[in-house]
């Protein structure tokens, strides 16, 4: 492989990085809702510059982003250093010295923030398997399986679709049960069978969260691209 070959590998790979990294509240990752501005490498410097809907979105939302994005980066073989700033946003002199000192978010907003992210990104997490679960449940019930059977059935029982593996997934990240033999509906928070007493208040619940978070991902696309109309369909998914 040339020089050049290894760069492009290396920054493609650090572009792959920057897809997993999702807005804990939209579900989605950063490359696919436009909020990656920038993203250079060179002799092993990884520079990535974010962008957010506006200048006063949430800080603790936006301090989660920018340091999955950074460990997502630094990992990347090759890299050697990274650095990742969010742009025009009120608190980003915070949040990019905060990260790039792994200080922690309390101790980045010392005297503001009470304490760490976690439950924060958990609670999110519970919100994407709702969501998750009520597209798959969807396209069962647009197949024509008979909404009586839901409670019965398990993860390797619906087809293999992106949709069931991103629901597999954010099951996977809160420790929830994800195998092929496991129930299909689960508590968010326990991880129990949903029993079929609870089926039509569940999937209620799970409707209304997906709703709610595609509309916050059309309203947030729609504001990004009036804050900065440069931003094509194209540049968005790079």
């Amino acid at each position: 492989m040339t020089a050049l070959e290894e760069v492009r590998a290396c920054h493609a790979a650090v572009w792959q990085a920057l897809g997993t990294v999702r807005d804990p509240e939209l579900d989605e990752p950063l490359t696919s809702l436009g909020f990656v501005a920038r993203c250079a490498v060179e002799d092993g410097r990884a520079s990535v510059d974010l962008r957010l809907p506006t200048y006063f979105c949430a800080p603790n939302f936006a301090f989660l982003m920018v340091a999955d994005a950074y460990d997502a980066v630094s990992a990347v073989p090759g890299v050697a250093t990274t650095e990742v700033r969010l742009v025009d946003h009120f608190a980003a002199e915070a949040i990019n010295r905060g990260v790039a000192a792994r200080a922690g978010f309390a101790a980045s907003f010392e005297g503001e923030a009470t304490g760490e992210l976690e439950e924060l990104r958990a609670t999110f997490v519970r919100k994407a398997v709702l969501a998750g679960t009520d597209r798959v449940v969807r396209a069962l019930l647009a197949s024509g399986v008979d909404r009586a059977r839901l409670a019965d059935l398990t993860l390797g029982e619906v087809p293999a679709t992106a949709d069931r593996e991103r629901l597999r997934d954010r099951r996977r990240e809160l420790g929830l049960p994800c195998g092929d033999g496991d129930p299909l509906l689960v508590d968010p928070e326990t991880g129990q069978p949903v029993p079929a007493g609870e089926l039509a208040r569940h999937l209620g619940f799970a409707r209304l969260t997906r709703a709610s978070q595609e509309a916050n991902s059309g309203v947030c696309r729609d504001m990004l691209r009036v804050r900065y109309p440069h931003i094509g369909e194209q540049e968005g998914a790079r």
